[in-house]
């Protein structure tokens, strides 16, 4: 039985509290957070539960095995430091960290204590992405050439983070998984309509050197809600619309050919638009299966899907996108 201490139980507090007191072999034995009514609320669900408003009851409680932590981005780092030189294996929340540096202490604390550290990225595990994983994997898809995103709606507007930092883990973690490349640079922009100078609509393209290009869209400020990806591969090409209820997957056997006419030195374009089908896809709870595989890991001392260097690769692409869109959009190198 791994026993688990979690930290905040705020807007996803609440099912990450759920999914892992579901679990046979886990068990959430302290919840802390700042406010008592929270703590009340999550006592009314689960009366074996006990609570505290001190963080260091967590670090501190000999019998807790790992931490989880669901608090602002910007507690992150010292909240999985303490937790981590206490000994405990910690899942961090989305976004990993506030900066690189940070993510980059953590992850050399966590191998140090030879301790697990995971990034809460629940889409991951979600049975869409695991499919467009497999068909890419599998070479179905053909070369990859783009990876587009959409995430808008009329959100909650966040305090401490722009658009993209809210928004975009979700889906820059999806890119990660999906490619084996490491990106060069990006360019983003990005405004405020709130006048508090955090960015509530923004644009961002992340460049690789083989002509792979990754574009999101990212806005608080949409009238209607749009979650969607499409990944495009030089043989087929997906699209995964989270709205969907079922057929949250459609993969279209659509391509172009390119040749040149050597003689007229023109370059001639070859449509190819073929069947559209829809794989069948598992409708498990993804934060569920995310929570199946932090204890796994634990017991097994293997590396989860939704690892700290992914946290980290998305961390790398999200800094220098600010750092851009503090300049008007001008190109940002990343730094490996």
């Amino acid at each position: 039985m791994i026993r688990i201490a979690q930290i905040g139980y705020g807007y996803w507090g609440p099912n990450l509290l759920r999914n892992f007191m579901s679990l046979g072999n886990a068990k959430v034995e302290i919840l802390v957070d700042s406010q008592i009514e929270r703590l009340n609320q999550a006592v009314g669900l689960f009366p074996s539960l006990k609570t505290s408003i001190i963080a260091d009851d967590a670090f501190n409680n000999t019998d807790v095995d790992a931490v989880v932590i669901a608090t602002p981005v910007f507690t992150h780092y010292e909240l999985a430091k303490r937790a981590l030189l206490a000994g405990k294996h910690v899942l961090l929340e989305k976004p990993m960290t506030a900066t690189v540096d940070q993510a980059k202490e953590l992850i050399d604390i966590a191998l140090q204590k030879g301790k697990l550290l995971m990034v809460d990225h629940t889409f991951l595990y979600t049975g869409a992405v695991e499919k467009m994983k497999e068909l890419k994997d599998q070479g179905a898809l053909g070369e990859l050439k783009y990876f587009d995103s959409t995430r808008i709606n009329l959100g909650l507007i966040q305090q401490d983070v722009n658009v993209l930092w809210d928004l975009a883990p979700h889906d820059i973690s999806v890119l990660d998984y999906l490619t084996n490349e490491q990106p060069v640079s990006v360019n983003a922009t990005g405004v405020s309509h709130i006048h508090n100078g955090i960015e509530n609509v923004a644009y961002l393209t992340v460049n690789y050197q083989n002509n792979f290009i990754a574009h999101f869209n990212c806005s608080w400020s949409s009238p209607v809600k749009i979650r969607m990806m499409l990944l495009g591969g030089s043989e087929k090409m997906v699209v995964f619309n989270d709205m969907e209820p079922t057929e949250k997957i459609k993969v279209y056997d659509t391509a172009h050919n390119v040749s040149t006419l050597e003689e007229k030195q023109k370059v001639m374009i070859d449509y190819r638009v073929g069947d559209v089908y829809v794989p069948k896809i598992e409708l498990a709870e993804p934060l569920r299966k995310l929570a199946l595989d932090f204890i796994h890991c634990i017991e097994n001392n293997t590396e989860p899907r939704a690892s700290a260097i992914g946290g980290l690769s998305t961390i790398r692409i999200l800094e220098a996108a600010q750092q851009s869109i503090k300049q008007s959009g001008k190109e940002v190198k990343i730094e490996i």
